[in-house]
This record gives structure tokens, C-alpha cells and sequence, in this order.
């Protein structure tokens, strides 16, 4: 029924936040901002952890504090914030859009295009990775603060950040919509505590305040001779997250995105790190768990609680953005349909996918019972990350070359500094491939290799169903001729991928039954490369011989699909739709092994790969909100 992205619609609307701006920066302060807002729980410990070659003495730490301070000033503020938020695609942002927004700018440069697109869908598969470790990592640093209550808490922190996560996965078929109000005051709580504590401890240590002075950070790597990009590799803790602030614009806009930002949480985040590094100064010993030391004994408790929750709601930013990605990814083609479940009636960006949801439970449990700390799992976090971030930087240069036509030196200048602090973060992570960073790159591999194998299956299978189609509108004038008697008074629905071809339903119906309804609609659903496409642009109806009309419905990636609906409003263009009198006819397709790798073009492997996911795949009617009561499917076997 849908086909491949169609071209770009020339308007499309921008269902942006319409509450105020208060509301969306809390919203945002409790959404976007919980990863990155979770990095003091350990990025301090890993930045020094001597087995990187540091030596805990007051140059390191105040410049372990000043790389952490500018990295956040240069990758998230300069290059997210400033530039990044401005590559908005009619207002919705993330990897996908992105890559729709380049793709599109690329012109007719069909060669730019398909590697535009490879790129962005590695991007996209190395997102996965970070929905994996990101809760895994998260909860397991906050449930490790009750060490410090007493050691003999210990053995219970792997139960209980088991435990932990299940109930998160266990929770999402409920939506984010009933505890989402709590997200925006808990983080604002959490923010305000980091920012507290640290000027508590800054103002014993004020000598740590020199950490805003650059030349500590550059002194302080330049010290780490081969042991930079180690100490590298530790700083992109700090900095896991910022694809958030891309990623969730569609939801609560750039400006308070920019605002919550600039006025909350950089401010905090640097404050907390600062005062981190005082106590450092103070007593080396606290590398053990610096964060937590920062609170007096009674403290802790309450501590690991808040950390746990804020923890908690970091993992669901990622475990929902996990969800709206594969959607989009749906929409485009990407992967197979699946089933989606609205979890809100008001806010469409809302959905939960089960098989998303208990895939990501099972991978988060591996992780977590693999690495057994966060520590190990530090090793393991940064690289899918890190190469995210080059990717969207790399697909930036396309838009501000091409989309937003500025001149390629400036392109380069936007640009350049960027692409290499990403390139030097990925070889730095790329050094712990074997502590660990190989996990999150094989979640990604399988996820890239699922994608590409489905988009060529769905190609594959295309052409070879062309092969046999039969153009629409000779047929329909011969009809006239062979079909005679009464008509159903029903209207007959028949779904297909090109709207110029005969729908493999009908010619089933006429062979078995040698009969036609009162009214026949042809109708082809295509998403196209813009987030939304308004209901005034949805549709395109025409009248056709012998009773029939051609209908097309345009969605945009984000969309919630719902073919009855939009039939509806046919009305408006002189069709009468009455949903009750429809019946749908689907061609459901059968895929069976090409007899040739030559044949398909693609690997046995490959073959066999889309095969299952196309039997296992949502069904039309489902993931179109069909009613059960009036389907007909008509099937037949296709050699792939």
C-alpha cells in the first residue's frame, strides 16, 4: 500500500508546541536534558581515573574541569544550540529529519542522495546503541551511590538496577503522558541540587574557578601525550545527551530548548563539575565516587533516590525517542511495519511499540548483567555516540551548503571545527573497542544490516511485481464491455503501492466473484520527506471510467496514518465516502526465495532476512486503522 518517500510537498504545517514559553522550557528541562543532565554521576570519576595516565594532583583537576567546561561550551553550546537547532525540517529535527532535510537539498544528484541516505540510516542504527547503554549506564551510577551508605549495600546495586529497568520497560505500554508532569519540576529539583552542592563545595576550593580559563584545558590534555585520546574518550560522558537537544525540538521548540539551556542547565552542569573538582582538591580519596561525596552522610539517601529518578526519566528520553525514531524509520521505508500503539490522545508523538520495547529490555539486561558497573559500561559508551554526532555534523554541511545555499567556504567555516572535535572523539572512543565499545557498534551493525536488507527487499519485490502490472486505464475502459448485472451498493477499497496499475485485489475480485461494486476507489498512501503534511494537502481524488476514482493520501514521516479518516474527507472533492458501506480489498504478498542470488541481487542471507521480517510484519490494516470487519485479503506468492 505505501511506496517509498515521495517528493516534497511545497507547505507543510508545523504541529509546534502551542503552550507557553514556561511550560514547553520545563517540558523540555525534564525531557530533553535528563541524559546529559546524569553525566556528573560519573564523568568526573572516568575523566581522572589514573588508569588513563592522570595523576590526581590540583593541575589535573582544575584542568579536567576545564576540558569538561569547554567541551560542553564548544560541542553542545556552539555546535547544537547555536547551529545545529537552526537544521530544523519544518520544524521537527533528529537524525531522520535531518537526513530527509539533506537528501531533499541534495537536488537531482541521485548518486549524493542514496549516500546521504546510507549515511543518515547509520546514524540512525548507532541510536539504538545509545538507547541501550544510556539506561544501563544511568541507573546503574545512580543505584551505586548506596555503597557509600555501607559497603554491604554492594551486592544488592546489579538486583536492584535490574529490577529498576524492568519496571521502566514494564511501565511504557501506559505512555509518558500520565507521569510527564513530574519529568519538569524533578529535573528543575535535580538541576537546582547540582548547582547548590557545587557552590557549597566551589566556595571552600575557590580555587578551582581557574577551570574557566581555556589554557588549563588545553594544558591538561596537551600533558596526556599518548594518552590523550584516552582522557578523550572519558570526556564524551560529559557530552552523551546532546543529540537530545536535536532530536526532541519538534516537541518543544528551539527557543526554550535554547533558553533551558543557557539559563539552567549549563550554568548548573558547570557548577557541579567545578565543585566536584574543589573536593578533588581537597581529598584525592574522593575519586572513588566524587560525585556522592559532594553530600554530607545524611544527604545520601535522599540522594541516591533523586539520582535514581532522575535517572530513570533520562533512560525514558532515550527509550521514547528509541520509539518515534523507528516510526519514522517505518514511514520511510526503513523497516518493516510494526505495531504501533498511540499512547496519547492529544500529543501524536506519543506511541509505544512492542517489539521495541521488549527488544530494548532484553539488549539494556545484557549490558547491564555483562559489565556489571557502570565503569565497564563506560568503556562501552561514547563510540555509537560519537559517530552520531559526526554523522549529523557531516549532514549539517549539506544543509547549510545546499538547503540553505551559503557559499562553500562558509559551509567549511560553520562546519570544520566541528567535523575534526567529532573525528577526535570517535578515534578516542574507537581505543575501548574491546573494553566494551563493541557492543553498542554491534547493536548498531545489526540494526543497519536490517535496514538496508529491508529497503532493497521492498525494492526488489517492487520490480519484480511491476513485472506483471497492467496500466490502469486501458483496463478500466475495457470493463464496461465484460462486466454486466447489478452492482454491490458498497464502495470497494483496493490499496496499492502505484496508482497507475491495476490492483492485484481487483483482478482476484473479478476472477472469482465476475462482478463490480457501485463504487470503486484506488487509493496509494505516500510519506513523504517533511515531518507533516496539513489535511488540506492530504488528498488528491480522481474520477476514473466505469465507476472509479484514484485516490492519493500524503502523510508526513511523524503523521499518525489513518486511511479511514483521511477517506472521509473525500467528500470535499465530490466522493461520497460512507464508512460503513466499505469493504478493503488487500494484496497481501507472499515472499518466497529467488531460485539465483543473481536473481534477487541480494545474499541468501539477505533473502532469507527480509523474508521473516516480511511474514512478520504488521499487516496493512492494522498499521492503517483498517476495521477488522471490513477486510478482504487476496494473496498470492512472489519469488523474490
Amino acid at each position: 500500500m505505501a511506496q517509498a518517500p515521495a517528493v516534497d510537498t511545497p507547505h507543510s504545517s508545523h504541529h509546534g508546541p502551542q503552550q507557553g514559553l514556561a511550560a514547553l522550557t520545563l517540558g523540555a528541562l525534564g525531557v530533553v536534558f535528563g541524559d546529559i543532565g546524569t553525566s556528573p554521576l560519573y564523568t568526573m570519576r572516568e575523566v581522572l581515573n589514573p588508569a588513563n595516565g592522570v595523576t590526581l594532583d590540583p593541575a589535573s583537576i582544575i584542568g579536567a574541569v576545564s576540558a569538561i567546561f569547554w567541551a560542553l561550551m564548544v560541542v553542545v553550546t556552539l555546535k547544537y544550540v547555536v547551529l545545529i537547532l537552526r537544521a530544523d525540517n519544518r520544524g521537527e529535527g533528529g537524525i531522520m529529519a535531518l537526513t530527509a532535510l539533506a537528501v531533499r537539498a541534495a537536488g537531482d544528484t541521485a548518486k549524493r542522495r542514496r549516500v546521504l541516505l546510507l549515511v543518515g540510516v547509520c546514524g540512525a542504527a548507532l541510536f539504538y546503541g545509545d538507547s541501550v547503554i544510556t539506561p544501563a549506564i544511568s541507573v546503574m551510577g545512580a543505584v551505586e551511590g548506596l555503597e557509600l551508605v555501607t559497603p554491604a549495600f554492594k551486592p544488592f546495586v546489579l538486583p536492584i538496577s535490574v529490577a529498576v529497568l524492568t519496571g521502566l520497560f514494564l511501565i511504557q505500554r501506559k505512555g509518558s503522558a500520565a507521569v510527564g508532569v513530574l519529568f519538569g519540576p524533578v529535573m528543575l529539583l535535580w538541576f537546582g541540587v547540582l548547582g547548590l552542592i557545587g557552590v557549597v563545595q566551589i566556595a571552600q576550593s575557590p580555587e578551582i574557578l581557574r577551570a574557566l580559563d581555556p589554557r588549563f584545558a588545553f594544558a591538561f590534555l596537551q600533558a596526556r601525550g599518548p594518552g590523550l585520546f584516552l582522557v578523550v574518550g572519558a570526556l564524551v560522558l560529559a557530552l552523551t545527551g546532546a543529540e537530545a537537544l536535536y532530536a526532541d525540538m519538534g516537541h518543544f521548540g528551539r527557543r526554550p530548548i535554547r533558553l533551558a539551556w543557557s539559563a539552567l542547565v549549563l550554568p548548573t552542569l558547570a557548577l557541579n563539575y567545578a565543585g566536584q573538582g574543589a573536593l578533588l582538591l581537597r581529598d584525592p580519596t574522593a575519586l572513588d565516587n566524587p560525585f556522592f561525596r559532594l553530600f554530607p552522610s545524611a544527604w545520601l539517601i535522599p540522594m541516591v533516590l533523586l539520582a535514581t529518578l532522575a535517572s530513570v526519566i533520562a533512560s525514558q528520553a532515550v527509550i521514547s525517542g528509541a520509539f518515534s525514531l523507528t516510526k519514522e524509520a517505518i514511514q520511510l521505508g526503513l523497516l518493516p511495519r510494526m505495531r504501533v500503539i498511540y499512547t496519547s490522545a492529544q500529543a501524536m508523538g506519543q506511541v509505544y511499540l512492542p517489539a521495541i520495547n521488549w527488544t530494548l529490555l532484553v539488549a539494556v539486561l545484557l549490558a547491564v548483567l555483562g559489565f556489571e558497573s557502570s565503569s565497564a559500561l563506560a568503556s562501552a559508551y561514547g563510540i555509537a555516540v560519537t559517530i552520531t554526532m559526526l554523522i549529523t555534523t557531516a549532514l549539517t554541511f549539506f544543509v547549510v551548503r545546499h538547503a540553505w545555499r551559503y557559499p562553500a567556504p562558509v559551509a567549511w567555516a560553520a562546519t570544520a571545527l566541528f567535523l575534526v572535535v567529532d573525528a577526535v572523539l570517535v578515534i578516542s572512543c574507537s581505543l575501548k573497542f574491546l573494553q566494551g565499545g563493541w557492543f553498542p557498534l554491534a547493536l548498531g551493525l545489526v540494526l543497519f544490516a536490517v535496514m538496508a536488507t529491508w529497503r532493497r527487499g521492498k525494492e526488489r519485490l517492487h520490480a519484480q511485481v511491476a513485472d506483471e502490472d497492467l496500466p490502469l486505464l486501458p483496463f478500466l475502459e475495457s470493463l464496461s464491455q465484460d462486466i454486466a448485472g447489478p452492482r454491490p451498493e458498497r464502495i470497494a477499497v483496493y490499496p496499492v503501492s502505484n496508482p497507475d496499475v491495476v490492483p492485484p485485489a481487483l483482478l482476484h475480485n473479478l476472477k472469482h466473484y465476475q462482478s463490480l461494486h457501485a463504487r470503486n476507489v484506488i487509493v496509494t498512501v505516500r510519506f513523504d520527506k517533511v515531518p507533516f503534511v496539513p489535511e488540506d494537502q492530504q488528498l488528491s481524488v480522481e474520477q476514473l471510467p466505469s465507476d472509479f476514482w484514484r485516490v492519493v493520501v500524503r502523510y508526513g514521516f511523524k503523521d499518525e496514518p489513518n486511511l479511514p479518516a483521511a477517506l472521509g474527507r473525500c467528500a470535499r472533492h465530490d466522493l461520497q465516502f460512507d464508512p460503513f458501506l466499505a469493504s478493503y480489498f488487500l494484496s497481501r504478498q507472499v515472499v518466497v526465495p529467488g531460485a539465483q542470488k543473481k536473481k534477487s541481487g541480494m545474499a541468501r542471507w539477505r533473502q532469507q532476512l527480509f523474508i521473516a521480517m516480511a511474514r512478520n510484519s504488521s499487516s496493512a490494516a492494522d498499521y492503517f486503522r483498517l476495521p477488522d470487519n471490513g477486510v478482504i485479503e487476496l494473496g498470492s506468492r512472489v519469488q523474490l
